[in-house]
Parts: structure tokens; sequence; C-alpha cells
């Protein structure tokens, strides 16, 4: 680029092809810089919807399980929960005197110091619980499962434990004697005697 005055005096200024090129050429890779960088936001973008679409097209809605409730400390006397998914939910300290969880899935399940008086959990699943310090006098537990469930400190006075399976639960040799002086059947799911899982001798 060169200037020069013209005959009148004022200034022209005269640009040379090489700075036009120059020009030129950096406005070109602009564009297509910017070109790059919109087909990667519009490729992240793609990859995102579809993420958000799986997660939506495989998520559980929250109603279809009752084990994302807390019963914590909660009047459930006479309640009907039978035959309910309530895996790993959480009846600490409730009142559950007469509850129906006939045929439920408490696997997992807490029902630390709940009372349970009367209530039937025949044909329940119990693996895994915890199942301490509960009161459960003269409930049905009938064909129920407790494989692997902690019961220390629990009660189970005139309790029905007919066919009922208690494999490498943790009881209080206590009660697990007096469960052994009527302990009869066979559990129907899993096979194993009343007499076997207690170690009755």
């Amino acid at each position: 680029m060169y200037s020069a005055k013209n005959s009148y005096g004022a200034e022209r200024v005269t640009v040379d092809n090489h700075t036009v090129r120059r020009k030129l050429k950096m406005r070109f890779f602009d564009f297509k810089t910017i070109q790059v960088f919109l087909r990667r936001l519009l490729g992240l973008l793609l990859v995102l919807g579809l993420a958000w679409l799986w997660v939506l097209l495989s998520a559980t809605p929250v109603y279809a399980q009752d084990s994302s409730i807390n019963y914590n400390s909660t009047d459930l006397t006479n309640r009907d929960f039978s035959n309910k998914n309530l895996v790993g939910a959480v009846f600490v300290s409730a009142e559950m005197r007469g509850a129906n969880f006939q045929g439920s899935d408490l696997t997992n399940a807490i029902l630390t110091k709940g009372v349970m008086l009367g209530a039937n959990l025949a044909g329940a699943n119990l693996t895994g619980a915890l199942v301490d310090r509960v009161t459960l006098d003269n409930a049905n537990l009938t064909n129920a499962i407790f494989t692997e469930a902690t019961m220390t400190r629990s009660r189970f006075y005139d309790a029905d434990i007919t066919g009922a399976d208690f494999s490498d639960a943790i009881i209080d040799r206590y009660q697990a004697s007096l469960l052994c002086d009527r302990a009869t059947g066979v559990n129907p799911v899993t096979g194993i005697s009343t007499r076997e899982s207690l170690g009755c001798r």
C-alpha cells in the first residue's frame, strides 16, 4: 500500500493486490472457523438431546414403587400393604399393629423399632431387611423369607412361623430357641425347612 497526492493536493491511498488477497484470505479463514464451530456445537446438542431422550425413556416413574416413601414414626395401624413392592422402604419406629404385608417384597427394608403386633407377613420377602428391636408378637410369619435379615433384640411371642425361612438371619440365641420349640414346615419358595433355617437340634 502506498499514498500519493493528486493534482489538487488531496492524499490518494492505493492498496496493492497482495494486501487485498491477504484480507480476503483472513475473512475466508474466519468464516471457515465459524463453520467448524457451528458443526461441533450442533453435534454436541444432538448428543445431549439423545442422552436426555434415553433418560426419559428408561426412567421409572416415582409412583410406580412405594419404596420411595418414608414411613418413619408413622401410624400405619391396620394399613394394607399386601403384594406391594417395598424394596428398601423405611418403617423406623412405625406403628404397624395389624398391618397387612402379605406377599410384599420388603427386601432390604428397614423396620427398626417397629411395632408389628398381629401384623400379617405371610409370604413376604424380607431378605436382608433390618428387623431389629421389632415387636412381632402374634404376627403371621407363615412362609415369610428372612434370609440374611438382622433380627436382634426382636420378639416373636406366639407368632406363627410355619414355613418361614430364617437362613443366615441374625437372631438372639434365646429367641431362636423359643422359635425352635414351634418351628415346623418348609418354605415353598426356598425349599428350606424352618427348623433347618434356625439351626434347631
